[in-house]
């Protein structure tokens, strides 16, 4: 015989697997929103963070051997993607736009021509070649270092900076200069004392040379590496006539940097008074518009240089690598092509943008200014709105086990009635 339980019982039971439901619509979506936001803050950071995580592994990849002087950019580039700044870039030979004059001739083994306005390169030749810097590399160092010391600091310069080797401002270990009165020699004379000087303000050659490295990173100049703040010769250190252009358009947009690079003469302090400095750059006295930046020289790099002049209101950046004789007629000559194309002429390549800073995670401190919505607002979405994933997990598991529950207590009930009928 069939046992059919009482409508009160079957009413209570509708009414238990009511409750759960109403339940779990009133509280946890709530709480199901409040969870989505920080998988969301999480992911707003990521796209200028990967940026930077493909050119960091390029660059390890490229410092992992001694730089082979000289190669394009496709020598050591295992991905075979295209060069910095263009495909054109990638070429061992004379690059210049279809419908002009070629550039004049000079002994360099590489230079670049470019617009610093627009970061157009007009014409190129092995722009991406791997060679020693030189003293150019101090223009690298500058550029790292503006940004992270007081220029108002006194710094005692060591032993071991007073004694390097090479070109010097001709220092001694007595607290007499400040930090701009560093970057001054730095960027006029070419001091690779101030150079070390300087290294040892900003907590040492270590932590000096990773600053380098990791504003050319930033930079994307994947040709450079920094082995010593002064450009001294290093095995390993390299850089290439586009990477120099990129870190002297860099700094021509620090004030303090342009300053620097365009003084001809200034005063430098010593133990009695001081004396007159002069820069090294002769195309600041011989060139219309020149704003200077560096020049250098060793016997294994030759000479190299990197510089700007400003005419009728536009820039034009020269870098050339590797001159074998008297560079600053070559230079001069390269500029005058330079102002003669820009604005005339299709680019053969680009000079490419700093890699984008990452967006700052939320702190506590804005966590806690804008918490998250809570209650039955938060729930609400507009029309036809998809609902993320987490948000249907979060409501979709409560309802399951409100059902369950529900079943178990149903199927109780029942036994309960069917043994009082049966005794």
């Amino acid at each position: 015989m069939k046992h059919v339980a009482p409508a009160g019982v079957l009413l209570a039971t509708v009414t238990f697997l009511g409750a759960p439901a109403q339940a779990v619509q009133a509280a946890p979506p709530a709480q199901a929103v409040q969870a989505a936001p920080p998988a969301q803050a999480v992911q707003a950071a990521p796209p200028a963070q990967s940026v930077q995580a493909a050119p960091p592994a390029q660059a390890r990849t490229a410092q992992a051997a001694p730089p082979a002087y000289g190669a394009p950019a496709g020598a050591w580039d295992p991905s075979g993607r295209e060069p910095v700044g263009g495909a054109r870039l990638g070429e061992r030979g004379i690059v210049f736009p279809a419908g002009m004059k070629a550039p004049p001739k000079t002994s360099a083994k590489s230079y670049v021509i470019a617009d610093a306005d627009t970061g157009e390169v007009l014409a190129a030749k092995n722009a991406h070649g791997r060679y020693l810097p030189a003293s150019t590399l101090k223009a690298l160092t500058a550029l790292a270092l503006i940004p992270k010391l007081d220029k108002a600091k006194k710094v005692r310069p060591s032993r071991n900076a007073v004694n390097v080797e090479g070109s010097a401002v001709g220092l001694v270990p007595k607290p007499l200069y400040t930090v701009e009165d560093l970057f001054k020699a730095l960027l006029l004379v070419s001091g690779n004392d101030a150079a070390v000087a300087l290294a040892e303000a900003n907590g040492g050659l270590d932590r000096t040379l990773a600053d380098m490295n990791a504003e050319a990173r930033r930079l994307q100049a994947f040709d450079t590496v920094a082995k010593t703040p002064n450009g001294l010769d290093k095995p390993g250190q390299s850089s290439s006539a586009y990477d120099l252009a990129l870190i002297a358009r860099a700094g021509l947009a620090n004030p303090d940097f342009r300053r620097y690079v365009s003084l001809k003469t200034d005063r430098f302090p010593a133990p009695k008074g001081y004396y007159e400095i002069g820069n090294h750059n002769k195309l600041l006295w011989r060139y219309k518009g020149m704003i200077g930046v560096k020049n250098g020289w060793t016997s294994k790099a030759l000479a190299s240089f990197v510089g700007a002049a400003k005419r009728n209101g536009h820039t034009v950046i020269v870098t050339i690598m590797r001159h074998d004789g008297y560079m600053w007629e070559d230079i001069a000559d390269l500029l005058d092509w330079g102002f003669a194309a820009r604005g005339r002429a299709v680019p053969v390549g680009r000079l490419v943008e700093p890699v984008p800073e990452p967006a700052p995670l939320p702190t506590a401190q804005a966590q806690a200014a804008n918490p998250p919505a809570q209650g039955p607002a938060a729930a609400q979405k507009p029309a036809g709105a998809a609902r993320p994933a987490e948000e249907e997990s979060g409501s979709a598991l409560p309802y399951a086990a409100a059902a369950a529950v529900a079943a178990l207590l149903g199927g109780a009930a029942w036994l309960v009635y069917g043994r009082r009928r049966r005794s």
